[in-house]
């Protein structure tokens, strides 16, 4: 897979997420939030499991010393994607919905120096400004209005951590193990357990609840958890982390759309700019891609 086709790739997964916000909004109605992931989550390993396990039989790529085990690898990413979606929840108890979409963007200006921190992968110049722009699009996006602080807010800013240090280690994990599927399948596994065990020990949960939500858990485990996810560890084999996160961020462009298509929610001025400046960055980030394939011809 070439660079610009699996960052198209990811393109499609920020669809994919962005129309996600819809039932998940559903999904809050009839269930809590925890055993929700957990379930959604489940349906996804169960969706990749048969993929991956046509690729037990492949050799793995030869482990570099001093690397971490391939168990460890597998559980930090499926840890990474549950401390994300349960600091992102805990903010969302006490903050507003506008405000924890802004400060979970705080996530795509940290790939490209955790990128750079973690493994020595300088960026193009032009994937700060571009990340920095993201952040200000999901700013208009959100309304362009000040963020007044709130106890949740700082634990949607903590969320952004764990949700940047995914980005930048899903690819490499990917391509360290050779079997994205088996990634895929594991890091799943991982956050249900670890959703359902915190959904037991904090949450109430019912059959008749499950049954209420099985539209919104069906479209965002098969479709968001099951398809999404697994086409991002497929994609970042082939891209860079700092090219994943921008792309990644055009997700609120797709919320936005898909809220103003389902929802009835409406854009202002301000989200209108906002969707372009977002655009507008992704497409700056591309240049270097774009003018190498120039030279190239």
């Amino acid at each position: 897979m070439k660079r610009w086709q699996a960052d198209g790739l990811l393109l499609a997964v920020a669809a994919i997420w962005g129309l996600a916000f819809v039932p998940q909004s559903w999904g809050m109605d009839s269930m809590q939030p925890m055993g929700f992931t957990g379930l959604r989550f489940a349906l996804g390993a169960l969706v990749v499991a048969p993929l991956a396990w046509r690729e037990r039989g492949r050799p793995a790529p030869p482990q570099p010393r001093g690397g971490p085990p391939r168990w460890l690898l597998l559980l930090g990413l499926g840890t990474l994607i549950f401390l994300g979606a349960a600091l992102q929840q805990i903010g969302l108890l006490t903050t507003s919905v506008t405000n924890a979409s802004f400060l979970t963007a705080l996530y795509v200006p940290a790939v490209p120096l955790l990128g750079w921190l973690l493994f020595r992968h300088r960026p193009h110049w032009l994937a700060w400004p571009a990340a920095l722009g993201c952040v200000a699009g999901t700013w208009l996006l959100t309304g362009g209005q000040a963020v007044q602080m709130v106890v949740g807010d700082w634990w949607v800013i903590a969320s952004s951590l764990p949700w940047a240090l995914h980005v930048v280690l899903v690819g490499w994990a990917a391509g360290r193990l050779g079997a994205p599927y088996t990634v895929a399948c594991v890091q799943f596994a991982v956050c249900s357990a670890l959703s359902l065990v915190a959904a037991v020990a904090l949450e109430s949960m019912s059959w008749d609840a499950v049954r209420a939500a099985a539209g919104a858990i069906a479209y965002t485990g098969l479709v968001s958890v099951g398809i999404g996810y697994t086409a991002q560890v497929v994609a970042q084999r082939h891209t860079h982390a700092a090219d994943a996160a921008l792309v990644l961020s055009s997700e609120a462009v797709f919320a936005a759309f898909f809220g103003a298509l389902l929802a009835g929610d409406r854009l202002s001025a301000s989200g209108w700019a906002g969707c372009a400046v977002i655009l507008g960055c992704i497409l700056l980030a591309q240049l270097p891609l774009l003018a190498a394939a120039v030279v190239k011809r």
